[in-house]
């Protein structure tokens, strides 16, 4: 009885209307929210508003920056930006930042798993000045290198394509650095699956464990331009090297005033890194094989037999693949016609 009682006084409470007094404040609801407070002045950390816009270097400079953004779109964006900069600056103008300094950031990004960061890259390199990414070819090949042997097959064919890259800018140079062709031969001879070997169960010389170089339907594309970046290779390797100071001495000058080339300042930098005079030892794979009759020597000996091989495994397959390899055998056969196997 007295339970019930105090269940229906509960239930009149909430009807019931409180009796304000005078002099009190009205009573609070339970859900209350204080918004009594008043701020002069909200701050946002990292945040600067100027009148003025950034200047061209300094957006140049930021956008650099953002090459190691986590988002793939970042990065493809500001390649965009770096590309349009570059070639959009005037004519005798310097690039807003050395090449010394862009490739570092740049050549990372060769084994981006993104094909749209990738194939920006590329044309962020092909708008750099050739003479300047010639004094840094070792570097270029040592990423390129390191890419076309990847696990990923669309990473190895965008590196075959930076390697045509290369070698369009400066081929004489890149198979004249440090391992620039033995290499470089080793890294391409990998890629296409031809052993440098000659295993008994392969008489062919065709490696019978191929591997896809691409998504399905697009290995012949790989293919070819595997073979082409072989080409470009071997044609560089092969073409008679450029007219030497000396004979521009004698042919400027002549006699009296013989060799005078040859007593005046060296046209390129580093004149004596074959030497190695401060380096580390070098094995055979590693050396600078400046003479053509030097990289002659050497691609006869170890590279010859198996790569041909493998040319004429795929000259068998016929169609793109077959007039690739047919193309290469004719770089081969005009670039060794001279050489004269020593006993």
């Amino acid at each position: 009885m007295g339970s019930s009682a105090k269940k229906k006084k509960d239930k009149k409470k909430d009807f019931q209307k409180p009796k304000l007094k005078v002099g009190k404040a009205r009573p609070k609801p339970a859900n209350f929210t204080d918004t009594s407070f008043k701020s002069k002045s909200v701050v946002l950390n990292q945040q600067s508003l100027t009148t003025t816009t950034p200047s061209a270097t300094s957006q140049f400079s930021h956008h650099l920056s953002l090459l190691t953004s986590r988002t793939d779109s970042q990065r493809r964006d500001s390649l965009s930006y770096l590309t349009t900069a570059i070639s959009t600056r005037p004519t005798n103008a310097p690039l807003q930042q050395p090449v010394s300094v862009l490739l570092p950031k740049l050549l990372p990004l060769t084994s981006h798993g993104s094909h749209g960061v990738r194939t920006q890259l590329l044309k962020l390199l092909r708008a750099l000045p050739t003479n300047d990414v010639e004094d840094h070819i070792d570097m270029v090949v040592l990423w390129v290198r390191a890419c076309m042997t990847h696990i990923a097959a669309d990473i190895s064919t965008s590196a075959m394509e930076m390697l045509m890259w290369a070698l369009e800018c400066a081929g004489d140079a890149l198979v004249s650095c440090p391992g620039g062709w033995v290499k470089t031969l080793k890294s391409l001879v990998a890629a296409l699956r031809w052993p440098q070997d000659t295993p008994e169960t392969t008489a062919s010389g065709w490696s019978s464990g191929r591997a896809s170089m691409g998504k399905p339907g697009s290995d012949g594309k790989a293919m070819v331009k595997s073979l082409s970046a072989l080409a470009s290779l071997l044609r560089a390797g092969f073409d008679d090297p450029p007219l030497q100071d000396q004979d521009k001495g004698r042919m400027v000058y002549g006699f009296p005033l013989v060799d005078t080339a040859c007593h005046m300042l060296p046209t390129r930098s580093d004149t004596f890194a074959h030497l190695n005079l401060f380096g580390p030892s070098r094995d055979e794979d590693s050396q600078m094989y400046e003479d053509r009759e030097d990289r002659q020597k050497v691609f006869q000996r170890r590279f010859r037999a198996p790569i041909e091989r493998g040319l004429e495994a795929a000259k068998q397959e016929g169609g793109e693949v077959g007039r690739a390899a047919a193309g290469v055998q004719k770089i081969i056969s005009e670039g060794m016609k001279d050489y004269e196997v020593y006993a």
